[in-house]
């Protein structure tokens, strides 16, 4: 694959975002031509950049940690499905991120929790795992944002069930997380009167863990 032969393949409208990350991870001087993607007036092109630089992040981030600034900015993109691959990419590159740029941001990362979107909040808890793993001077910081989860604006009660269940589950699947072993607990055992009842399974089942 070739500067010229990626554009076609970006402009195709078939599912072969996958096909081009793996293209791009064997020839990464490529990576610019998806970049510049994201900006394109194309629906499909600006999507599938999205999709495919995330997938680069997860197998690997180094390629991409050159772009941390882009990726930052990508932050205010007013298209949320941009917004929410941004998201996940900057996690990626947390756990490369010998520079701490994400150190930098961790106030901006975590604001976007305020932003009112069950969506864009459960992707930066869902992520807060995997940034905690890889920045442990951040972990107390991160635990703080994700124990505050269900006083965030959110459209409705049953959004908060939701994001506390994600919490909980985060909690579960990254120990680095629970940095107040006390704080956490009671977090955990206030969702078992969730009225959501996958909700109250994770509280009891993480519960059930610690005994």
């Amino acid at each position: 694959m070739n500067r010229e032969s990626l554009q076609l393949e970006l402009e195709k409208k078939e599912n072969n975002g996958e096909r081009i990350a793996d293209a791009i991870l064997k020839k990464p001087n490529l990576t610019p031509g998806v970049i510049t993607g994201i900006s394109s007036s194309s629906p499909t092109v600006r999507f599938k950049c999205a999709k495919i630089l995330r997938l680069i992040s997860e197998a690997r981030p180094e390629v991409l940690y050159p772009y941390f600034d882009f990726f930052e900015n990508l932050l205010n993109n007013e298209n949320n499905i941009i917004k929410w691959n941004a998201t996940d990419v900057i996690a990626n590159l947390a756990t490369v991120d010998s520079e701490n740029k994400f150190n930098r941001i961790v106030t901006r990362y975590y604001g976007l929790l305020n932003e009112g979107s069950l969506i864009t909040a459960a992707h930066v808890v869902e992520n807060s795992g995997k940034i905690a793993r890889a920045k442990p001077n951040l972990r107390g910081r991160i635990a703080a944002e994700i124990l505050k989860v269900t006083e965030i604006p959110l459209p409705t009660a049953e959004c908060r069930n939701i994001i506390a269940g994600k919490a909980i589950t985060a909690f579960s699947r990254y120990p680095e997380l629970v940095t107040d072993k006390k704080i956490a607990i009671s977090f955990v055992t206030c969702q078992l009167n969730s009225a959501r009842s996958a909700t109250r399974k994770k509280a009891e089942t993480f519960l059930r863990g610690l005994v």
